[in-house]
């Protein structure tokens, strides 16, 4: 087992990473560092199973751990109480209405075990970029005409890799979730990342996989992207 990360290069003609079975264990997933975050790097990690994810200060780092937390939507669990929330429309939802606005609402949320926020103004911009791009995508939830929750990812054919997500009013966040799951439902999305495994994530069906399983179903999943870009995907990220 690898002991140490991988490190990058910035050389933009190699987005290459290590298989994440050289992760390591402690912390768990952490498998490379450095390199950039280019448009063309960061869809090669995530088909690959690996998200960026770092404070200001330090270099970009690279994770994939083991075992990976998922969402299925056919197993989405939507509580009796969140679905009278929902029902009486105490809020309003949208999606790609306020991608900035999400992202910078979540910066102000740190992760898990994690005192400051990851979200540094280089991966706010590159996620942005993303976004222009057509890959990354947003959920919003309203009251009135007020932001107070959401989320944001990356869809790759029929995955949504979830990021970051906030809530300024009680269950907003599982709000916007709910809305953003019955659209991916409908569009045929077969499995939802979520990186992380949260008490939050679990009341709504999320569920932990061997990282093996985890790879093996986005190597599946995400063939459409590929076949939608003609196995030429890199070109069209290209600056």
């Amino acid at each position: 087992m690898n002991q140490q990360p991988v490190w990058l290069d910035n050389n933009p003609e190699n987005i290459e990473f290590p298989h994440p079975d050289l992760a390591l264990t402690e912390p768990d997933g952490l498998l490379a560092v450095g390199g950039d975050l280019s448009p063309q790097r960061i869809i090669n990690a995530y088909m690959n199973g690996i998200f960026p994810w770092y404070s200001d200060g330090q270099p970009i780092l690279w994770w994939s751990p083991n075992p990976r937390a998922v969402l299925f939507p056919e197993k989405l669990h939507v509580s009796r109480s969140l679905q009278k929330i929902i029902r009486k429309g105490v809020y309003r939802t949208t999606l790609d209405q306020a991608f900035e606005q999400v992202i910078e609402h979540c910066a102000q949320t740190p992760r898990k075990d994690q005192d400051g926020t990851w979200i540094t103004d280089e991966i706010a911009q590159a996620y942005i970029r993303l976004h222009q791009l057509g890959l990354a995508h947003s959920a919003e939830c309203w009251l009135e005409d007020k932001l107070v929750g959401g989320l944001y990812g990356i869809a790759l054919g029929r995955v949504f890799f979830g990021e970051s997500m906030f809530s300024h009013r009680s269950n907003a966040s599982k709000v916007a979730f709910v809305h953003l799951l019955d659209e991916l439902k409908k569009a045929d999305y077969a499995l939802i990342d979520c990186q992380v495994t949260t008490e939050h994530l679990l009341s709504l069906g999320a569920e932990e996989i061997p990282r093996n399983q985890f790879l093996n179903l986005v190597k599946v999943h995400t063939r459409p992207f590929l076949n939608n870009n003609n196995n030429n995907w890199l070109a069209q990220y290209n600056n």
